[in-house]
């Protein structure tokens, strides 16, 4: 098996999951802000408390509280944000054999703020000193507040995996039981109507990697969790723009080199995958058989209130946050769905579709760009989603195509699958993301944005 891809084992003969229990339902960088973290969002699940078991260990999401690195200091930073990844991972993984889990937390908190301050010198020596960094290193513990002790017994019963780490009963909710609740702004005078369609496949071919070439770069296993490629074969930790732009494409259309990725989704049947002793896979508690999509739709879309223009070459995005159980919903955006149930849309839980319907993940790309940067220090900044209401980019971003990602899959009705995460993100469905590099050829990118702007349909 390659570090950065493999063959998928031959599918083992499904079972349907017992059924379930559902609950329905300038020069610097600016101080740091703690109380944004982590541990202080309105979105929170609420803090360890009497009466509730511990379910995770919490820390400061630091990433996301560097809205400014110098570029000669960003690769340095970024391997030292994934060791503090690296870190959780560890405590994480000595957190159901060891009894007294507060004792956990100080020996990580000691490798925080020992990191945090390598983090605090290299922006130093760049100019850019944060300020508070060290009041990060401190983790918690935290329950799962949606978890009773009877609704984590039946998650055990119910296909979790054998780490006890999720997904759990009341994490999956009937989409028969969701009102409808999409909706989107009216199309104005100078909306750009039209589409284009990218056609690469789905991952037939079994590509495969655990790093992320966005968030952490140059770091194997940057990401604890297997991720799904389709596009760009080249991609991985190590992965330059050269390498991209040279890089073998599952597209249709080879002028679309573009980089398409996300984490797999598994069907947690008993049946191991050839990962379950690799990093990403078991070594990282992501247990069970990957599952290949039944289709991979890859759309790029208008904007309601203007035209487009053409996203620049290597611009990086990622929607979604893989850290959302403990960093809150701010910045989650997957959907899940059901075919056939498309107007009812959920962020927060997995769907229970009946007998003949598909589960449906959906991604909508931000669409506003900096019209300046092709990246951010916290891979965000420098591109925004348009109003939800209006449809109109924030002031000094421009409108570009929006990358629409839908994913279908056949898998039995009823609770038993899961997609992958962070081992103490404890594979919740708010977890979700998607990221994509645009490798287009320029004069193809063009074309996309005409195609757009015309309301055409383009292929």
């Amino acid at each position: 098996m390659g570090r950065t891809s493999r063959k998928r084992s031959r599918l083992a003969r499904r079972m349907v999951a017992a059924s379930a229990a559902v609950i329905m339902g300038g020069g610097g960088l600016i101080a740091v802000n703690v109380y944004a973290n982590a541990e202080e969002g309105a979105d929170q699940p609420p803090p360890q408390s009497a009466g509730q078991q511990a379910s995770t260990i919490s820390c400061p999401d630091v990433g996301n509280q560097l809205p400014e690195v110098p570029d000669a200091a960003r690769g340095d930073v970024d391997r030292q944000l994934a060791d503090l990844d690296g870190q959780i991972t560890e405590a994480y993984g000595q957190f159901e054999q060891t009894q007294d889990k507060e004792s956990l937390l100080a020996p990580l908190e000691e490798k925080r703020r020992a990191t945090l301050g390598g983090i605090t010198d290299t922006l130093d020596r760049s100019g850019a000193r944060p300020e508070g960094l060290d009041s990060m290193a401190p983790c918690t513990l935290r329950a799962d507040a949606a978890d009773a002790a009877d609704d984590q017994e039946q998650g055990q019963e119910q296909g979790q995996g054998p780490s006890g780490n999720g997904p759990e009963a009341g994490d999956f909710v009937r989409i028969q039981s969701v009102r409808p609740n999409v909706s989107r702004p009216r199309d104005g005078r100078n909306a750009s109507r039209g589409t284009f369609t990218t056609k690469c496949g789905r991952n037939e071919n079994g590509k495969f990697n655990p790093d992320n070439v966005i968030v952490a770069p140059g770091v194997s296993n940057g990401a604890h969790h297997m991720h799904d490629y389709v596009g760009n074969q080249a991609t991985d930790a190590f992965s330059s723009d050269d390498d991209l732009a040279n890089g073998r494409t599952s597209c249709r259309n080879q002028g679309d080199k573009s980089t398409y990725y996300w984490p797999v989704l598994r069907l947690q049947n008993g049946q191991n995958e050839d990962d379950a002793q690799a990093d990403g896979g078991g070594k990282d508690q992501n247990v069970g058989e990957i599952q290949t999509p039944a289709s991979v739709s890859l759309k790029f879309a208008g904007n309601p209130r203007s035209k487009v223009v053409a996203m620049p070459r290597f611009l990086r995005i990622i929607t979604g946050d893989a850290k959302a159980f403990t960093n809150g919903d701010a910045n989650a955006n997957a959907s899940w769905s059901c075919t056939g149930f498309e107007n009812r849309q959920l962020k927060d839980k997995y769907p229970i579709c009946p007998e003949g319907s598909k589960v449906v993940r959906t991604f909508n790309f931000q669409s506003c760009w900096d019209g300046q940067n092709t990246d951010s220090a916290n891979h965000r900044t420098h591109v925004a989603f348009a109003d939800p209401r209006s449809g109109a980019c924030p002031s000094g971003f421009r409108a570009v195509p929006q990358l629409v990602q839908r994913i279908v899959y056949d898998v039995p009705p009823g609770p038993g699958f899961a997609v992958d995460s962070f081992p103490e993100q404890l594979h919740k469905p708010v977890t979700d993301h998607g990221d994509f590099i645009n490798v287009f050829d320029e004069r193809l990118m063009r074309r996309v944005a005409k195609c757009v702007n015309s309301g055409q349909r383009c292929a």
